[in-house]
């Protein structure tokens, strides 16, 4: 019996839109709930949210059986958390700040069992194997893992066409806030010298053969990026939908007049 098919790798490689969902809150709780909103997929943020490997174990056992696939974000792109990640399960790799070409394929091997790679070999402990009841698992996982890199400063930006050309590497994403701020425009993704650049690093990867992503809450921009042919685009994020829902709410409470009352109110 082989490792899961990755079924995300395989719609990026036919070029099907997967439209996702961040998730920072790191709360097995949340997470289930927006497994079963329809989005392909939902990445698991260890960068900037407060999770461990523990906690990112119960996310994804809170997704198993949904149709939303795992994505987890490390801190930072080394290869013991990369293993770790690997071993808990994870199939799908965003790995932040990559910046040269070289740094490209170090990643690729950290993702890969020898002798492509350096991943440790550990699978009759690990979530992955299902605890080595996949017997195949060491030969075929290789295959099923699906390596994002991100790009979000002008650095990463002028090593593109090395990144995107790195075999092992099945997508590229674009991160436009750390961009921005790069660019001197911190806090403002918008901006159209930042845009200009993001639209042109999304036709670049796509010349190189690889998916392009990116994450934008402007819902018509991400219909844009869509129209540029980016395959996996993220809309939003859990903290930012609870904060503004919750705002709104006592806004709302605040500005409503009293209900009248529809007849005597009785007290018992």
């Amino acid at each position: 019996m082989p490792a899961p098919q990755n079924t995300f790798k395989l719609a990026l490689r036919e070029k099907r839109t997967q439209i996702g969902f961040w998730q920072a809150l790191a709360n097995p709780y949340t997470v289930e709930i927006s497994a079963d909103a329809g989005y392909d997929w939902l990445l698991l943020d260890a960068e900037h949210a407060p999770n461990d490997i523990p906690l990112l174990v119960a996310q994804l056992q809170a997704m198993r059986g949904s149709s939303s696939h795992a994505i987890i974000r490390p801190p930072i792109g080394e290869t013991w958390i990369i293993k770790q990640l690997l071993d808990i399960g994870a199939q799908t790799l965003l790995i932040p700040m990559v910046e040269s070409g070289a740094q490209a394929a170090e990643l690729v091997k950290a993702t890969r069992y020898p002798p492509h790679g350096v991943r440790g070999v550990g699978a009759a402990l690990a979530r992955a194997s299902r605890f080595n009841r996949i017997p195949d698992y060491l030969q075929t996982a290789n295959d099923e893992i699906c390596l994002l890199l991100q790009v979000e400063s002008r650095a990463g930006l002028a090593a593109l066409d090395e990144i995107a050309a790195t075999d092992g590497v099945d997508g590229v994403f674009i991160g436009p806030a750390d961009l921005a701020a790069d660019m001197g425009h911190l806090g403002k993704p918008g901006a159209p010298d930042v845009q200009a650049e993001v639209e042109r690093a999304l036709l670049k990867i796509q010349a190189h053969g690889k998916a392009a992503g990116i994450l934008i809450g402007d819902l018509a921009l991400a219909k844009r990026y869509v129209e540029l042919g980016a395959t996996f685009v993220a809309i939003g994020n859990d903290v930012t939908l609870f904060a503004n829902a919750t705002s709104k709410l006592l806004a709302d409470f605040k500005a409503m007049e009293p209900a009248k009352a529809a007849g005597e109110v009785k007290v018992y």
